[in-house]
């Protein structure tokens, strides 16, 4: 289910098999291989009905379990981070950092599902941090928007591959069993074939 849920597992075969071999190779881990597509926060405990403030609220109270399902390596650095632009404010919900890939992570929570102007605030971000934050060895930062609805015709026409903004499900209550087991399925049968390809 870890597969399952890397961003890279919904990579065309050809990008998967070149990701994993240069992390063979040369140990340098890429994107697809930290950030994970859906994430599941039923640990949070929220119901039907929640706002922006109560998602990030119960983040924090569950910090540790947030951090193990975002996958190993990051730090948590910040919550609602203060940045002027302009003589305005601005306010990045969660900020972590991300040892192997050595930046800066910004995680943008949203209720409801990826909006267009989503990309235009997280590029405000992205570069008052490289401009501002980042500090001299450390790559280019990373944003994350985690919604309750990708929109993949709009992610694709905006290019985001291109970019380092990645955009990803989360869902507050785990699917059902059916469902579970449909996907558990789905990744035996993709490990088994890259396993015989790989023969």
């Amino acid at each position: 289910m870890l597969y399952e849920c890397t961003a890279i597992s919904k990579k065309p075969e050809e990008t998967i098999k070149k990701d994993l071999q240069q992390l063979t190779d040369t140990n340098q881990i890429t994107h697809d291989l930290v950030f994970r597509d859906p994430y599941f926060l039923d640990f949070l405990g929220l119901k039907d009905t929640y706002s922006e403030k109560d998602l990030e609220s119960a983040i924090i109270a569950e910090l540790q379990r947030f951090i193990s399902e975002l996958g190993s390596d990051f730090a948590f650095m910040s919550r609602q981070k203060r940045i002027m632009i302009d003589n305005r404010d601005y306010y990045i919900d969660l900020l972590f950092y991300h040892r192997r890939l050595k930046c800066l992570v910004v995680i943008d929570l949203k209720i409801g599902e990826f909006d267009a102007a989503y990309k235009g605030q997280m590029e405000l971000y992205l570069s008052y941090l490289e401009k501002y934050e980042t500090v001299e060895g450390e790559n280019n930062p990373i944003g994350l928007i985690l919604c309750t609805g990708k929109n993949p015709e709009h992610i694709e026409l905006l290019q985001l591959h291109k970019s380092n903004i990645k955009v990803a499900d989360y869902f507050t209550i785990l699917p059902s069993k059916e469902i579970l087991l449909d996907r558990l399925r789905k990744a035996i049968s993709i490990a088994h074939n890259n396993i015989n390809n790989a023969q």
